[in-house]
């Protein structure tokens, strides 16, 4: 039975790969859904011999969307070039570095989606992330899994491989490295955002704005089936690493990945000169419409890899590649009115309603105006007619004002002195260009307050979009976010386009949400000046929220990476909000009854680092993911005892701080023989600096 499993399943994906990857079907879909009706049977009748990379288990359940992990080497950014002149001079500048050297590039469209790496561990796809900030991803492998195009189990070489139509078909993985890491970006076709927005407009959702946002979007769902439902698809662009393997050109390896059975862009060139490379960028600036997905720019890099690695990185961009962006796509229409939105901290932000106008296939109808200074200084007036852009082609701005089209009946926009929403004079402040509606019980604030806590930086509550929210504030079923957990379906249920399915589910995610780690919770309180990073810090020095709650301000202020300011709006928050936060301790949030546990919380709850210790005058480098504790943590740990951390290893750097999957700085620490203290050495070095 294992061998029948075996040879179906490869057949499955020998016609995944043709279909989904080479645009080369050989069967019809009616017999391809046969043949994984048949497998199905199969493994239900011997549901022992299921494997993870079965073409059946493309779709799990609940995914683990939210949890941070170092890439095993870091995935910079791209420098960005915006004219022919700065491409040049990247050219340029690395012919100098290398010394005169023929320089052979590689040009690919840059594909607006969503970039992240695939990691395969003897030819099984094991992990997925999200490209992050960088050096750390979010974990998106379960809704990777089902993309068609992407492979669960990589296809042996096509050349070493039997016809897979046969009825034997060899798995042939022997060709396979160990491990093999690639990067690509997920989108959605332009085409196909229209049905996934009419979905969200009918479950009382914001349509999103473009298809990179929807890709952005499926890909953190936290119901695997639901991203099944949409279209992703992906390109993969590079070869990050892969054990055993060598290839001496960026080309050689695309090539190489391509028959493990990834799907990469049709339109990557090879060129001699920076004159082909030029000739190919404005080629597609041409032609960009008319592809099915969405893409800003070009990307040009050094195809030979021994001249990458001489080239090497700053801390931020390879030097060997530049992002040759498009002309951000414009549009001229009329400003009919401009409005004003409050925010959740009570910032009124102006905006233009305008003549709606279709702009890199979308239709724009209104455009940020910031706060009343941009107003004055563009000189923005109702009835004016504007020059209208998306920047990156995603957000819409008015980049200049037709002031020759002036009739003479423009109206010049007086900003109001109180709020549009509670009628509460609004305060201004010699400090910021900010105007505020002060009334912490105005709803449009709430209202805002409210989408924050659901967010993704929040709670992540699917289904509680800005409509169901402005349904529940305005027919006052809820008053503030820990009115959340005393809704019942019932009640919920009442509301416009909100049937008993749909009031069910949106309960469930929201007691769910109760389960929500305290940082995301922390986060989405929207607290000035609290993001991750802050919320990290805050509670791996106070270990709960509650205990940040009594805190005082100059014990806020004293955290490590803790600036005044956001002392400031921490210690007011909780000065204000004592009864909200008691209402989320009733309502159940596990947080407020958990201490948050590591080795830094347990250091900060003894009384004073030592003068003179093990960190005091020495310089670290901190790599890979640390257990209990960020980066970030880790470096202020060390600062706090004297210490200095850096971002590069160089032959000063005193010590390496190498946590799990530490990447290119672990082996260049080798290389210079800089010590490296292990996870666990580290930690034991910080508990030895503490007074206890």
């Amino acid at each position: 039975m294992r061998a029948q499993i075996d040879e179906l399943s490869a057949l499955i994906r020998y016609h995944e790969r043709k279909y989904y990857i080479e645009n080369q079907p050989e069967v019809s879909d009616a017999d391809f859904d046969a043949l994984m009706r048949q497998l199905e049977e199969l493994e239900r009748a011997n549901p022992e011999l299921i494997s993870p990379d079965s073409p059946t288990q493309r779709v799990g359940g609940r995914t683990q969307v939210g949890s941070r992990i170092a890439h095993r080497i870091p995935m910079l950014s791209l420098d960005n070039g915006y004219d022919e002149k700065q491409v040049q001079e990247f050219a340029a500048r690395i012919q100098r570095l290398l010394g005169g050297a023929a320089i052979e590039y590689v040009t690919e469209l840059k594909i607006d989606g969503l970039g992240v790496s695939l990691l395969y561990e003897n030819g099984i796809l094991v992990r997925g992330l999200t490209r992050g900030d960088g050096e750390f991803g979010e974990d998106v492998t379960d809704n990777l899994r089902t993309i068609r195009s992407i492979p669960l189990r990589l296809a042996a070489p096509l050349e070493q491989t039997t016809d897979r139509r046969a009825s034997t078909v060899p798995i042939g993985i022997d060709a396979i490295p160990p491990v093999l890491e690639v990067r690509g970006e997920v989108f959605i076709p332009k085409h196909r955002l229209d049905k996934i927005n009419a979905q969200r407009k009918a479950n009382g959702e914001v349509p999103f704005a473009n298809p990179r946002n929807a890709a952005a979007g499926s890909l953190r769902l936290l119901d695997a089936a639901m991203a099944a439902s949409r279209p992703l698809d992906i390109f993969v662009y590079t070869l990050n690493y892969a054990e055993e393997l060598e290839f001496a050109t960026h080309i050689e390896a695309l090539e190489k990945i391509k028959r493990f059975g990834f799907k990469c862009n049709p339109h990557t060139e090879c060129h001699s000169s920076l004159e082909d490379v030029l000739a190919y960028y404005q080629r597609w600036v041409a032609k960009r419409e008319a592809l099915s997905y969405d893409v800003d720019g070009i990307v040009v890099k050094v195809n030979t890899i021994a001249q990458q690695n001489q080239l090497g990185a700053t801390a931020k961009s390879p030097r060997w590649a530049i992002s040759y962006k498009f002309p951000a796509h414009q549009a001229i229409t009329t400003v009919e009115r401009i409005g004003v939105q409050v925010g959740r901290t009570g910032v009124l932000t102006p905006v233009a309603i305008l003549k709606p106008v279709t702009l890199a296939g979308a239709t724009i109808m209104n455009a940020t105006l910031h706060n009343e200074q941009e107003i004055r200084a563009k000189d923005v007036r109702i009835g004016d007619t504007v020059v209208l852009e998306r920047a990156g082609d995603v957000i819409p701005k008015i980049a200049d004002v037709l002031t020759e089209k002036r009739t003479g009946k423009e109206v010049v926009f007086q900003f109001p002195e109180r709020c549009p929403t509670c009628d509460t004079p609004v305060q201004r402040s010699e400090r910021e260009v900010a105007v505020r509606c002060v009334n912490a019980a105005c709803s449009a604030q709430l209202k805002r307050r409210i989408s924050h806590f659901a967010s993704r930086e929040g709670l992540q509550i699917e289904g509680l979009g800005p409509v169901t929210i402005t349904q529940l504030v305005d027919t006052e079923l809820i008053h503030d976010v820990a009115d959340l957990y005393a809704l019942k379906a019932d009640a919920v249920s009442q509301l416009e386009r909100m049937g008993e399915k749909s009031a069910s589910k949106l309960v469930r995610q929201i007691a769910r949400s109760k389960e929500t780690p305290a940082v995301k919770v922390l986060v989405g309180l929207g607290i000035s000046h609290v993001g991750e990073s802050s919320a990290e810090l805050l509670l791996e020095h106070f270990s709960s929220i509650d205990a940040l709650s009594k805190a005082a301000i100059e014990d806020i202020e004293a955290v490590p990476g803790i600036g005044p300011h956001t002392a400031d709006s921490v210690f007011t928050f909780f000065a204000q909000n004592g009864p909200l936060l008691q209402k989320l301790k009733e309502a159940g949030l596990t947080c407020f009854n958990v201490v948050v546990q590591g080795p830094r919380a347990s250091a900060h709850a003894s009384s004073a680092v030592t003068e003179d210790n093990f960190f005091s005058g020495k310089t670290f480098v901190v790599t890979g993911s640390l257990e209990g504790m960020t980066r970030t943590a880790a470096s202020a740990e060390i600062k706090a005892r004297g210490g200095k951390v850096t971002s590069s290893v160089t032959s000063k750097t005193d010590y390496l701080v190498a946590g799990e999957s530490p990447g290119s700085k672990y082996e260049k620490a080798r290389e210079l023989d800089v010590p490296i203290l292990t996870a666990e050495a580290f930690f034991e070095k910080l508990s030895a600096t503490v007074d206890l």
